[in-house]
């Protein structure tokens, strides 16, 4: 079976994991690793027997790269994933994708062009128990969908340094209300604050409505000083239930409660090993470009929402 050669730019906190789960995948050769800080960059490398770049645009000269996952800090993740795109490298990069909508077009632009993979770092879908909610959802399982309600809070990382939490981990969410939904918002009002971080947006309530009457809601902060990942899912018939952590389900109607089993597995593995099925097989991949645009528009949406204190409407290519 041939493997995919791949590279991970940026590995600091949440990189350094790229270039673990792809050293550990059977369909991925990690070639080199690159980041701005050398010593990280070497300790990295010499950790998994790769090489070591401070330089992106010397390492994706490397004939042997064929893919790249961008992990940088959100500010530069556009230039880093359009360096790779020009270099005919195919790309995932790290949510939010880009620092604006602008950066995120011009992005979908190049990969069109080059004809390269472009994917998205939103690996909760890649959870068992979220993609049977999608299932339920979709054959009315749970009768009609009400609403979606999403958690999703912790303590201040450290490591976020240039963007609130709406578009570091609301966005996660908002991809999958996207996801479940399977149709676009129409408006969404949102409440943003800084409590104790003065730079950025700490804490967010975000909801979204859709044409026929449909709610989602999302809340998230850096507050909470325990880390809490949960979705519900309200339909006519039944309630669903997820906690991403655990990623333990559970189904309540009327008559029962229920507990689909699903082993365990590690939602970035599963979507490096897509990411790469679908460079070797010629597959179009489960979250596109495209989805990385509309979920950043939205956020975009909802932080112009909080500033002018009313609901923004969502246009046809939110």
């Amino acid at each position: 079976m041939k493997k995919l050669g791949v590279a991970v730019i940026g590995v600091g906190g949440w990189g350094k994991n790229h270039a673990r789960a792809y050293k550990e995948l059977d369909s991925t050769e990690l070639v080199a690793v690159c980041d701005v800080n050398a010593e990280r960059a070497k300790s990295i490398a010499k950790q998994f027997g790769v090489k070591a770049y401070t330089n992106s645009a010397r390492m994706l000269k490397n004939p042997e790269i064929e893919a790249v996952s961008v992990c940088t800090w959100s500010t530069i993740l556009a230039k880093e994933a359009l360096k790779a795109l020009n270099a005919g490298k195919h790309v995932l990069v790290e949510k939010p994708m880009a620092a604006n909508t602008k950066q995120a077009k011009v992005l979908l632009e190049t990969a069109e062009k080059n004809g390269l993979h472009l994917t998205v770092g939103f690996l909760m879908r890649f959870i068992p128990g979220l993609q049977h909610i999608r299932r339920a959802v979709e054959k009315k399982e749970i009768g009609e969908l009400v609403c979606a309600t999403a958690k999703r809070f912790s303590q201040w990382p450290e490591r976020i340094g240039d963007v609130g939490v709406v578009k570091d981990t609301a966005i996660h969410d908002i991809d999958v209300m996207r996801y479940i939904f399977n149709e676009e918002p129409i408006m969404v009002y949102a409440k943003t604050g800084n409590m104790r971080h003065r730079k950025f947006e700490d804490y967010a309530q975000i909801m979204l409505t859709y044409k026929d009457g449909k709610s989602a809601f999302i809340e998230s902060n850096w507050l909470t000083p325990y880390k809490t990942r949960l979705l519900t899912v309200t339909g006519s018939n039944a309630i669903m239930r997820l906690d991403y952590m655990t990623q333990e389900l559970w189904i309540e109607d009327q008559k029962e409660t229920l507990q689909p089993r699903y082993a365990w597995q590690e939602p970035l593995k599963l979507e490096l090993q897509h990411f790469a099925e679908c460079i070797l097989e010629k597959k179009k991949p489960l979250i596109t470009g495209v989805d990385g645009l509309k979920a950043l528009e939205i956020a975009e949406a909802a932080l112009r929402s909080s500033a002018k204190n009313k609901a923004i409407k969502l246009g046809a290519s939110a």
